[in-house]
């Protein structure tokens, strides 16, 4: 998408800035909290594990790993969405909210045992090279999920399973999920091989 209405998409939704980034978070915090939740059900926490959240916007989900995990990290390149989920998770002492892409965390090796990723694949610029960033700060046995629109998932479910296994994940599944309010999600769930 081009001209105005794809600025004004980034503005709002890609790298929120701005009122439309404020009205874009508002929309994110309501549109996307079923989905945040399922997948920070499907992690399994145990609250023993180091959490990876890519691109928390508003911090609804970054909020839920937080309340059952050890120590929660979040990369986000929206300053103004990094305001609101540190906002949002200020009463939790686990978690740093820290500037950074899917594909540039700037986090060491093998540091998490989760990642998880709720409706930002759409917009990671290579997402060959955000997978393979993930694979490198996952620990070996670390789960990734990432679950996105399908309706605005370039390739749909297929390319995402298929993209998730070239980067070196295992056990990968993927699905749609049809949340109670909101639209069908590709979901996927895969292992960093030990």
């Amino acid at each position: 998408m081009s001209g105005f209405a794809g600025f004004a998409l980034d503005r709002a939704f890609g790298h929120p800035t701005g009122i439309l980034g404020a009205v874009g978070g508002a929309l994110m915090a309501r549109s996307n909290a079923a989905a945040e939740q399922q997948v920070v059900r499907l992690a399994r926490l145990t609250g023993a594990e180091e959490v990876l959240v890519i691109g928390p916007g508003p911090g609804v989900g970054l909020q839920a790993a937080a309340e059952q995990a050890a120590h929660v990290v979040a990369v986000e390149p929206s300053a103004r969405m990094r305001q609101a989920a540190a906002r949002r998770c200020a009463r939790l002492r686990n978690v740093a909210v820290q500037d950074g892409t899917a594909d540039a965390t700037g986090l060491p090796d093998a540091a998490f045992g989760a990642a998880l990723s709720v409706n930002n694949v759409q917009l990671w610029p290579d997402r060959t090279a955000a997978l393979a960033e993930l694979h490198r700060v996952l620990r070996p046995g670390g789960v990734l999920l990432v679950s996105a629109h399908e309706r605005w998932l370039p390739g749909g479910r297929p390319r995402l399973h298929s993209d998730v296994q070239a980067a070196g994940f295992t056990d990968v599944q993927t699905w749609a999920w049809k949340p109670d309010y909101g639209t069908t999600q590709a979901q996927t769930r895969a292992i960093k091989p030990s």
